[in-house]
């Protein structure tokens, strides 16, 4: 088969990937590619560490040969068939010789004009990844719109299968062959996830595209965001050690750091998310481990001084983690700006269909391994059908969040220039305390919109009962918009005077705009709001 822009050339033999968490699938290096499209490093990998030299999926005969023909078709897939065929093979010769003769009938070099006519830098403003060194290779892909799409499959899933769709393995456990290729793997000369608990094929498809998203050189994903955030928590700060959070935040995430940390000894600083003085103030008087807090904020939206709190933080010795859930990573990449860790609650935009719980952190693998460790003992492990949910939700993840981006921006525009409207917190408005901050290091301000109705609890309620789009339920993020009063869906168990020492007041709202469209989401708040 003659393929324009190709040359030819022997590929060295197959091997086994030494690393044993798997926490990222080996990839075949493609010259000028960017390992921003594969979840790490934009370091090319080499091919000494693309390793299928012994693989655990079987097919029956037919399938093979059928495959074998269609991989032809497709430079990425060319020789995995025949490496599948080899596993079918009950002589170890014959396995042999199928490898060999995959690797010479895939003698394919893909050159810079065979994919849509060379690389270049990461430039493209969607991308942002300017000041990220780790990512400063050339990438074919250039917007997260595609790498959204395409990363962690597109050119070297794991996984061998012909499907554009990422299969779900469904497995516990994963088996070995003899005992040698045990002990191999024990002594760290042979890949294997071995225990559902450790790793999935599946999950690490959907943690490669959100670190090619974040531009880090690892991601774990968990069964939720806040088992996601109680992890790292318990894995980065020492017993007896210190944290600095903020004032707005998660109301869980503050019963774990208020409630269940201070039987560890750890103690926790919190501050308003503006107040720099604060934050130089706790890291001169303690030793200070980590500085943890969402950007936005939840539910007033506040955005932290991402390169600034990482400048003092790291004078100090002090990791930062921001928790990027309300930007998205595509509105705000938190390890660009100088953070160590972005967390997300993936059960929001980036699963983004109201149907999958699921949390992830991404950072340096260093970082990520001191976290995976932890989790493995834990065992808040990610079902394999939550993580192929994720990986769907992720297809569409930027044609929603322009939208959201869109709706929001423009309904809180209308709502602040409402008379029945008091206040409203969106960082995309001039009015919003750090407008600046998030004009500066965020490229939309989320489909997520909180603002004051000119009443009381009675009369908000009323509102919010004559709304018709959306549903009055916890979360946000999804397709379908969602609304709650925050007084009374996460904090009713508090009085009056209690919820008010956290500012949420009874009037509050906290609307999350869907992907429906903007003119039925207008006329149904603007209807709603003439019931009070």
């Amino acid at each position: 088969m003659a393929v324009a822009g190709f040359t030819t050339r022997a590929l060295p033999s197959f091997e086994c990937r030494s690393d044993p968490d798997f926490s990222g699938v080996p990839r075949p290096e493609i010259p000028g590619s960017a390992g921003r499209f594969f979840g790490k490093s934009c370091s090319a990998p080499t091919h000494a560490s693309f390793g299928l030299s012994s693989l655990i999926l079987r097919f029956p005969p037919n399938f093979v040969r059928q495959l074998s023909i269609k991989a032809r078709r497709n430079c990425s897939n060319i020789g995995v068939a025949q490496v599948v065929a080899a596993s079918w093979s009950n002589s170890h010769a014959a396995a042999a010789k199928a490898v060999d003769a995959a690797a010479s009938a895939a003698a394919v070099e893909i050159t810079e004009a065979a994919v849509v006519g060379g690389y270049g830098s990461c430039n493209d403003s969607d991308v942002q990844f300017e000041g990220l060194d780790a990512v400063n290779a050339a990438s074919f892909l250039r917007s997260d719109g595609s790498i959204a799409i395409h990363a962690g499959e597109r050119l070297g899933r794991g996984i061998v299968t012909d499907a554009i769709t990422t299969p779900v393995v469904n497995t516990s456990a994963y088996f070995f062959n003899k005992t040698s290729e045990l002990i191999d793997f024990k002594e760290k000369r042979r890949a294997s996830f071995e225990y559902g608990r450790y790793g999935n094929p599946t999950t690490v498809v959907a943690e490669e595209k959100i670190s090619a998203l974040e531009g880090a050189e690892s991601t774990l994903l968990m069964a939720s965001g806040m088992c996601a955030s109680t992890v790292l928590l318990l894995a980065l700060v020492p017993a007896g050690g210190h944290l600095v959070t903020t004032t707005d935040c998660y109301r869980k995430t503050r019963i774990f750091i208020e409630t269940f940390l201070p039987k560890m000894g750890i103690k926790a600083t919190v501050i308003d998310p503006a107040d720099i003085g604060a934050l130089e103030s706790a890291l001169e008087e303690n030793n200070v481990s980590l500085f943890f807090t969402e950007s936005p904020t939840n539910p007033f939206l506040r955005c932290v001084d991402i390169e600034l709190v990482a400048k003092l933080c790291h004078e100090k010795g002090a990791l930062v983690c921001i928790d990027g859930t309300f930007a998205t990573p595509l509105n705000q990449k938190a390890l660009v700006h100088g953070a160590d860790i972005v967390l997300h609650s993936a059960t929001k935009f980036i699963g983004g269909h109201n149907d999958v719980l699921a949390g992830c952190i991404s950072g340096s693998e260093k970082l990520i391994s001191t976290v995976r460790n932890l989790h493995h003992v834990l065992g808040g492990a990610l079902n394999p059908n939550a993580a192929y949910l994720i990986i769907r939700g992720m297809k569409t993840l930027h044609l929603r969040v322009q939208q959201q981006n869109s709706t929001a921006l423009r309904m809180a525009k209308i709502l602040e220039a409402h008379p029945k409207v008091k206040r409203v917190y969106y960082p995309g408005l001039p009015s919003h305390p750090e407008h600046d901050v998030a004009t500066r290091q965020m490229t939309g301000f989320g489909g997520v919109v909180s603002f004051e109705v000119d009443g009381d609890l009675t009369i908000t309620a009323k509102f919010v009962d004559a709304l018709r789009i959306p549903y009055i339920a916890p979360s946000f993020g999804g397709c379908e918009s969602i609304v709650d009063q925050p007084a009374i869906m996460s904090y009713w168990d508090l009085s009056q005077s209690d919820r008010a020492k956290y500012g949420i007041m009874d009037n509050l709202v906290r609307f999350s705009f869907g992907v429906e469209d903007f003119e039925d989401l207008k006329a149904d708040i603007l209807q709603a709001l003439e019931t009070i």
